[in-house]
């Protein structure tokens, strides 16, 4: 039993050295600086949207003990992603490794670099589901949820497995009180995006809504208890040129029910930028669809 934990120990000691390579300080608000993840030996930081505080004035810890500047590629609110460049040399990108090997009750690493050394805890993958969609509207291409107790300064910092490699970005910011991932697969596409285009696309409607109870023989209808309704449609935006009007309850999109403004918002996603969707709406207590071409949000 001994030589067992023994094993473990170091190979657990192991993967922190080999991922610690990686892991770097990053300092973009005020007093408690963040980590951050050196994704490509260019220069490319991933870090948490949420700790980055303001965009200019950004220093990066690197693992040999420099502070160097860094400038902001881009943000992504929605999935809590911020990518940050530094101009150094000798960068170590992390090892990456696809979850999708992961299964509930796999032990996993966070690490952080808030000081000048690695810190690191550990815990258990404690849930794991399909793409999901967070409370802001990003869609993560799986949710990966685990025990580890996220220290001040980790998030920004990679989940590892016992091999050292990185399974996601931590963040403390998507749900309350839950440790959750951002899976690989969405940092790469979210860092993809913003090199390519500086910020996330995000299709635009051009409404103000507020969630209202639908009438009885409304609900009973389209199965559903709430819509939204349209307090103002904004002049030659999508919604006016489709046909939407101020006091319209949108119901559903695409066929997906709408039922408070989370649930349009998650609907409204880059890839629908410039298509026609179908949108449900309640006018004059009779259901009725429109077709609206959405815009790209300014």
């Amino acid at each position: 039993m001994t030589e067992l934990l023994t094993r473990l120990s170091e190979d657990l000691a192991g993967a922190v050295e080999f991922a610690g390579q990686s892991i770097v300080r990053v300092e973009a608000r005020r007093r408690l600086p963040a980590s951050g993840i050196v994704w490509s030996s260019e220069g490319l930081i991933v870090t948490a949207h949420h700790v980055v505080k303001r965009d200019e004035e950004i220093k990066v810890g690197l693992p040999d003990g420099q502070a160097v500047p860094a400038t902001l590629v881009g943000r992504d609110p929605t999935t809590d992603v911020a990518v940050v460049r530094v101009e150094a040399g000798g960068l170590a990108p992390a090892t990456l490794a696809e979850p999708d090997s992961l299964q509930v009750g796999h032990l996993v690493l966070a690490l952080g670099r808030p000081g000048r050394t690695v810190q690191a805890t550990m815990g258990i993958v404690s849930a794991l589901g399909d793409s999901w969609r967070t409370p802001a509207g990003g869609q993560l291409d799986r949710y990966l949820q685990n025990d580890v107790v996220m220290y001040p300064g980790f998030s920004g910092g990679p989940l590892v497995n016992v091999s050292g490699q990185v399974l996601g970005l931590n963040t403390s910011a998507l749900l309350r009180g839950i440790s959750l991932t951002v899976p690989v697969p969405t940092v790469r596409r979210v860092v993809e995006t913003l090199l390519a285009h500086g910020r996330m696309r995000r299709a635009y409607l051009g409404v103000g809504a507020q969630a209202v109870r639908l009438p009885a023989a409304v609900a009973q209808q389209v199965g559903q208890e709430t819509g939204l309704l349209l307090v103002s449609v904004h002049a030659d935006s999508p919604a006016d040129r489709g046909g939407l009007l101020m006091g319209d309850t949108i119901v559903a999109m695409e066929d997906q029910a709408v039922r408070h403004m989370d649930d349009l918002l998650a609907l409204l996603s880059g890839d629908r930028i410039g298509k026609t969707v179908a949108v449900r709406i309640v006018r004059g207590g009779q259901v009725q669809q429109q077709q609206v071409v959405l815009g790209e949000r300014p």
